[in-house]
């Protein structure tokens, strides 16, 4: 096949001009046959199998890079949820695995470890409450791992018990890193329809649904696609939907050349490609700025949703036609510290936390990355954890919250996270409290429609 020189040079903008990346590799690795009696005796499996299955992972990375000139951003490793590992040993502390995660983490040069999770949808077992109770104090005393807790889904309602608990966690989570602006939230999610295949974290983890390993890969590119669109500013929807499909089309391609070549590298199934517009703190990198480059005068305007609505759709479409196995979220997210656009459309008064509410029915994820006034109280976090829940169980979708109260802060003051993770102003919550509603606990049931056999 033979490549214009106009093909060639567009390539090589996406690359140098406008940000195009492989987000994240992540390698999963099952790990219920580690389970043990005896918790030092799990933990040296999980060790053993880690280090045996993702020791290549870095050097991998690194050597594609720079054989095929593709930036990869993050080595990351997915495994299977601790609270189901953890739960045939004596132990009622969690912490030490997450720990033993971290240590491996940190001696392969892997970013971040993502599995330190529970599935309660539907109840706890031991094993959950155990692993529930330990996520405060696992992520203040480690750095590369990642936890997450599904609480509801189309097919068993919300667990609204669970959702109870996880805004206490979230609290607490905060006070324990508050010399960091409660930065262990920003390792925490709590999901609606968890994907289990999913390579972005905070949320990875490798579901007990999936095979012993495989490789996972999460694209990005939002500075590919507003970069498209600006070059045809007088475009309908009609040809906007086209340029957005295609350009879709062509980062995808390059992420399942990618991830192909690490699983075989790796020796390892290939497993999903995840196309969702992952944007980063740095200008020309932001999912704000696409929608702006529509025709909004600035995101969270009237018109944003319809706007975000077409992008996730059409970056789909244009995925799914590219890659032969298409997985995790898929689509586009709109954290805030992690996109300048949308950290600055939050400052000028443009987007509230309402607004977000109402964005994420169209979106990939849902509330992301979130700073909160420090005294938020664990029931009003309860209480926005039960919105987006309803948002995705009722739409039949992934819907996720990552909020941080940022201890000592109040509405306005900036909370610095660093790195991917960017910074954003602290957002205003309503005063109204909910503390009565979310006391009820039990739970809500599952929409009609769900009821598919």
């Amino acid at each position: 096949m033979l490549f214009t020189a106009h093909e060639i040079q567009e390539t090589v903008d996406m690359f140098l001009r406008y940000k195009l990346d492989i987000r994240a590799i992540t390698l999963g690795v099952s790990l219920l046959d580690c389970a043990a009696a005896k918790g030092n005796e799990t933990r040296r499996r999980i060790r053993e199998k880690l280090l045996r299955l993702a020791g290549p992972l870095v050097r991998v990375g690194r050597d594609i890079e720079v054989e095929y000139g593709i930036p990869i951003i993050n080595k990351r490793v997915s495994v299977t949820p601790i609270a189901l590992v953890a739960a045939a040993s004596e132990d009622t502390d969690y912490t030490p695995y997450a720990r033993v995660l971290d240590g491996v983490a940190k001696e392969l040069g892997i970013d971040f470890v993502g599995g330190f999770s529970a599935l309660v949808q539907k109840g706890f077992s031991s094993g959950d409450t155990r692993l529930v109770d330990s996520i405060p104090e696992a992520l203040a005393s480690t750095e590369r791992v990642c936890a997450s807790v599904n609480v509801a889904s189309t097919k068993s309602g919300i667990n609204m018990d669970a959702v109870r608990r996880m805004g206490e966690v979230i609290r607490e989570t905060a006070e324990k890193t508050a010399d960091k602006d409660g930065l262990g939230c920003a390792k925490l999610v709590v999901f609606c329809n968890a994907p289990e295949d999913n390579p972005f974290m905070a949320g990875a983890f490798h579901g007990p649904g999936e095979g012993e390993s495989c490789l996972n890969v999460g694209v990005s590119g939002p500075g590919v696609i507003k970069a498209a669109l600006e070059s045809r500013k007088d475009a309908d929807f009609d040809e906007l939907a086209e340029i957005i499909k295609k350009t879709a089309f062509k980062i995808t391609r390059m992420g399942q050349l990618v991830g192909m070549e690490a699983a075989k590298r790796l020796g390892v199934p290939f497993g999903i490609l995840d196309l969702s517009l992952a944007p980063t703190p740095e200008v020309g990198d932001s999912v704000a700025r696409i929608l702006e480059e529509m025709g909004l005068e600035a995101a969270g305007t009237h018109g944003t949703t319809a706007a975000l609505a077409l992008l996730t759709d059409l970056v789909k479409k244009g995925g799914v036609m590219a890659g032969a196995r298409v997985g995790g979220f898929s689509g586009a997210f709109i954290p805030v510290s992690e996109d300048e656009g949308m950290a600055a459309a939050v400052q000028n008064g443009y987007i509230t936390l309402d607004k977000l509410e109402a964005m994420t029915s169209v979106c990939s994820v849902g509330l992301d990355m979130i700073a909160l006034p420090g005294d938020i109280s664990a029931a009003s976090i309860s209480a926005i954890i039960a919105d987006e829940m309803a948002i995705g169980m009722v739409n039949g979708k992934t819907t996720a919250v990552r909020v941080i109260p940022v201890p000592g802060k109040k509405a306005g003051d900036w909370a610095e996270f660093g790195g991917l993770l960017g910074r954003a102003p602290v957002m205003p919550v309503n005063p109204a409290g909910s503390d009565v509603f979310i006391a009820r606990g039990g739970r809500i049931p599952p929409p009609i429609h769900s009821f598919r056999n």
